[in-house]
């Protein structure tokens, strides 16, 4: 087992309640069940001794040539082994579960199958319950399978033949041979619950080749089947539609609502402190999320979003003590206090690994602009109570937008007024005045047309510096901020205002790096952390969007075949690019897929456009 993967050496499969990462070399090393943001059972990436791993891989030794690769259009993950005696497979996937019910079990099944020759396979489960801080129990079953008892998780391994499994302490071994055309599988069954209530058999009957076969076959159809909704069309096929199934495994089911990653605690440089737990719902990156789906046809899991957000508006009772605030649970829940895992050493000794989110209670006021920007792509406003509960909104923001916050990026620098944070105020106005409008709805228009203006003037006055010809980060400052790459997006300015092309170019000169870009320089801004960043990958989609509504689709093209070059062999990213193209921070990212989505459709629509194609 290799001890720490890179980061990218990584898929996912999950069932849409919960998600776990497979490493290149077979290692299942994070899973939390039975939600995304639950403790974990498997969490060698943070930790490679204590975290817990089940691996399961040819025992070819270095010989071997090792591949990784979804079944296309799927979320069913292939592991491949090339040896002098044999090529097999391990196949990875999550049955889906799309019911709008939690589920306390969760299945993940892991089958090995060799086409040709022969192969030796070793299969090495150890979890470690609750972020490796619990002890758990082990029971051999009369049929043979193994039951890992934990604090409130049961564990129930199973396995078919030829595969017996062998208690070792409280983990689990076993070694088997597959020759051409032979199938053996393993399936981790993760049931959750008050102690005392659990079933102690959560696998129910015992696996068999035929079973898993069609609970194979039942996975891919589910995939393909979702992706029929899909209506694009363009250039960059497989790249969009593998990030449309990202979003879809990080959406949680019940509610609807997507998380920003799978992980906690990947940092944002190695050995550095910026490791953050991004398995909540961020209101901005889902919000934002809603127009790359509904632009693909996936209209169900934009409305299933925009219900939840509506939610949150009605329920009020923050930590923040706001009308909304900048992330929750994937149940709604607003309280999401952090604790540092101390007996984790982290990735690479990446420390300290925090869970939960100290962010949560920032004031972060460009939220309410991405929900209105959410909201606006409805066909209609819902119930009576939800718009009476987002005017209500509208109207506080009328009464508290002109105040310091923490800004999109959460630093942990103290409150300014960022330019980006006045943008987003003046979106919610502005979408909240076509709602009103285009539905009828009572609300003070007048008021927030006002207020709408003040805040565009405001901007252009303050947000803007002379002495760089730009727009800037906030009103005290030169410094440029990537964010800002949104202002055309949200119809702020024209893609092609010359205040915006001058914008542009200072940002190309100084936050862009061979076509990556950072979001703002820490040196030049401090944001009270230690340490460096790579280039936010969101950020460089954003700019080739930019771009490609400048008019510079040659630059603009350009620069996204090369951002593609950065995907990980399955086609996923992580939050940043290192300094020597390494993938950095939490994985895979939703906002960096959302993004990809965005930049593919709009570059496709621009190229279109320029070579006069109609359709």
């Amino acid at each position: 087992m290799n001890d720490y993967p890179p980061i990218a050496d990584h898929g996912i499969v999950g069932d849409l309640q919960t998600a776990a990462l497979i490493a290149a070399d077979g290692t299942v090393d994070w899973w939390c069940t039975p939600r995304f943001d639950s403790p974990s059972v498997f969490a060698s990436l943070l930790d490679s001794d204590r975290g817990g791993f089940c691996r399961l891989a040819a025992d070819v030794g270095p010989e071997a040539t090792v591949r990784q690769l979804y079944l296309p259009d799927t979320a069913v993950l292939i592991t491949r082994f090339m040896a002098p005696g044999g090529v097999g497979e391990v196949v990875d996937f999550m049955p889906p579960d799309p019911s709008p019910t939690p589920s306390a079990r969760h299945r993940l099944i892991r089958a090995a199958r060799v086409v040709r020759g022969s192969l030796p396979f070793e299969l090495l489960c150890r979890p470690r319950f609750d972020y490796g801080r619990a002890a758990h129990g082990l029971t051999r079953l009369d049929d043979g399978s193994v039951l890992f008892r934990g604090p409130g998780t049961d564990l129930h391994l199973q396995a078919t033949a030829p595969i017996a499994l062998h208690p070792d302490g409280t983990d689990v071994s076993a070694r088997f041979t597959l020759h051409a055309g032979q199938r053996a599988a393993v399936v981790l069954t993760g049931e959750s619950g008050e102690p005392g209530t659990l079933s102690g058999r959560p696998g129910g009957p015992a696996p068999t080749a035929e079973k898993i076969t069609a609970e194979l076959e039942a996975c891919t159809k589910f995939w393909l089947g979702w992706l029929r909704s899909c209506r694009y069309r363009g250039r960059w096929h497989e790249m969009v539609t593998r990030s449309a199934i990202t979003l879809k495994l990080l959406t949680y089911a019940p509610t609807g609502a997507t998380i920003a990653a799978a992980t906690m605690g990947l940092p944002e440089q190695i050995g550095g402190e910026r490791n953050w737990d991004y398995r909540y719902t961020w209101v901005r990156d889902a919000s934002l999320s809603v127009r790359a789906l509904i632009d693909l046809g996936f209209v169900t899991e934009a409305n299933a979003f925009r219900r939840w957000l509506r939610d949150r508006l009605d329920a009020g009772g923050t930590a923040s003590g706001e009308p909304l605030q900048i992330m929750y649970r994937v149940d709604g829940e607003p309280h999401l206090t952090e604790e540092v895992l101390e007996h984790l050493e982290g990735y690479r000794q990446s420390a300290p690994v925090r869970a939960g989110n100290a962010a949560a209670d920032q004031i972060q006021l460009d939220i309410y602009g991405e929900a209105a920007y959410a909201l606006a792509q409805a066909v209609d406003t819902g119930a009576i109570r939800g718009w009476r509960a987002f005017a209500g909104v509208v109207d506080w923001l009328a009464e508290n937008w002109d105040r310091p916050d923490e800004g999109i990026w959460e630093t942990r620098g103290g409150r300014q007024n960022f330019t980006y944070s006045r943008l987003m105020t003046w979106v919610a106005f502005d979408r909240a005045i076509r709602l009103a409008t285009a539905h009828s709805r009572p609300a003070d228009i007048a008021r927030w047309q006002a207020e709408r203006d003040t805040v565009f003037r405001q901007i252009v006055d303050r947000g803007w510096s002379e002495k760089r010809s730009a727009f800037v980060q906030h009103y005290d400052t030169d410094v440029l901020d990537a964010s800002l790459l949104l202002m055309p997006k949200v119809g702020f300015l024209s893609p092609k205002d010359p205040e915006w092309l001058s914008t542009l170019d200072a940002m190309d000169g100084e936050l862009v790096s061979d076509s990556l870009v950072y979001r703002y320089d820490p040196a030049a801004s401090p944001d009270g952390l230690r340490g460096s960043e790579g280039t936010f990958n969101l950020c460089t989609f954003l700019y080739v969007e930019a771009l490609a509504r400048a008019g510079r689709l040659d630059q603009a093209r350009y620069a996204f075949d090369k951002m593609l070059t950065y995907a990980n062999h399955v086609g996923l990213f992580a939050e940043e690019i290192g300094p020597s193209g390494e993938q950095l921070g939490n994985f895979p990212q939703a906002f960096t897929h959302l993004a990809l989505i965005d930049a593919a459709l709009a570059l496709d629509e621009e190229l279109d456009r320029a070579e006069g194609r109609t359709y």
